[in-house]
């Protein structure tokens, strides 16, 4: 058989005409046609306040660490089991990431570990919404309203997911999502910044045009723009834009087609007993980012990766414990957070994309039944 590849990114069919009409609108740096139009898309459906698109999602996060004033001292909890853009965007400002531990049933952080890591120099919380399933964030916004702090959901894998009938990224004061390639919908690379408290909304403006109010002369409100406060460039094309609205027209068939493929991987996957298939809270909702594993051990985690390979199968292991990286690992406490740990040992990534055919899924699963010798 043909090499089934982890991801192959999907193209909706009009994705080369919209970023031709781009070029021939004669604008195609940021805030054009294309942009305007994906952001009004994602507050109408989603309401959001306010979005703005970004080159990426580390982009995104970088603009909320700045809009929250983070400053050398202040600390931000945050999941070790996750990807380093989330924390080093606010280690860039000077704060210090304080670990907490992943919860038992899945990668997300645990909720019940945060209150007493939480200290006066405390100024952030960040969620991260692992493969898209809701961290619990009713204890999230409470613990952020009991001890006044701010909320930044981590959003990029989470598009389209829900947590209580609210979709997530409406939740926190600010929320970030990726449309790199790898994602539900894509752009090649790209992201966007949602802003959920309306006093963030002008100063991100700000930050997102080189820390000038160059928006607010755009739109008529002021004569002349100037550098107001510091920033930098994050506005995207408007060509990767206009890649990225084809991909939201189509949208509903994409999330349809990937939660399609990943029940056939759990149904067809259910018998095994030594591995643990994805949880999902009752709270939560399923956009079907991803369809992981759970290994039993780092040996068998290994073995079962080089038999796939073997088998032209493409499965990948996902994050390492950022407390236990080569940069951060000395300033971090000591604390054991054994569940991060564990997901960066034993948890397995399986091929998702929109193209992947039953067929291929049907293989891939009686590839693993075979591994572990279940019939």
């Amino acid at each position: 058989m043909n090499r089934i590849p982890f991801n192959k990114p999907y193209l909706s069919g009009r994705e080369t005409e919209y970023i031709k009409k781009a070029v021939s609108s004669g604008k195609i740096s940021g805030d054009g046609m294309y942009t305007k139009m994906c952001s009004s898309i994602f507050e109408k459906k989603y309401g959001f306040k306010k979005v703005l698109l970004t080159t990426s999602c580390t982009d995104a996060l970088e603009m909320a660490a700045i809009l929250l004033d983070i400053k050398e001292g202040d600390e931000i909890i945050a999941s070790s089991y996750g990807f380093v853009s989330t924390v080093n965007a606010f280690v860039l400002r000077g704060a210090k990431i304080v670990f907490v531990d992943s919860c038992k049933e899945n990668p997300n952080l645990d909720v019940d570990a945060i209150e007493p890591l939480i200290t006066t120099r405390t100024k952030a919380l960040l969620p991260v919404h692992y493969a898209g399933i809701a961290c619990n964030m009713d204890k999230i916004m409470s613990l952020a309203k009991k001890y006044n702090l701010f909320v930044v959901e981590d959003a990029a894998q989470a598009i389209d997911s829900f947590y209580k009938g609210k979709p997530l990224g409406s939740i926190g004061h600010l929320a970030t999502f990726s449309f790199h390639e790898t994602k539900n919908i894509t752009s090649g690379e790209g992201g966007m910044l949602v802003i959920n408290d309306e006093r963030f909304i002008k100063r991100a403006e700000i930050i997102r045009e080189k820390g000038t109010n160059r928006s607010s002369f755009f739109r008529g409100e002021i004569d002349k723009y100037e550098w107001v406060d510091i920033g930098s460039s994050f506005l995207p094309s408007d060509i990767t834009a206009a890649f990225l609205y084809a991909q939201l027209e189509n949208l509903e068939r994409i999330q349809k087609r990937r939660k399609d493929i990943w029940e056939i991987y759990n149904i067809n996957l259910a018998p095994l007993k030594k591995i643990r298939l994805p949880y999902i809270p009752i709270d939560a909702t399923n956009n079907a980012h991803m369809y992981y594993i759970v290994c039993s051990s780092l040996n068998e985690h290994s073995q079962l990766m080089k038999y796939l390979k073997e088998k032209k199968i493409d499965a990948i292991f996902h994050y390492l414990s950022l407390h236990k990286s080569p940069y951060y690992s000395k300033k971090h406490d000591g604390r054991e957070l054994i569940n991060a740990d564990s997901y960066a040992d034993c948890l397995l990534r399986l091929p998702m994309y929109f193209e992947l055919t039953n067929r291929q899924v049907l293989k891939i699963c009686s590839t693993i039944l075979g591994f572990y010798k279940v019939k």
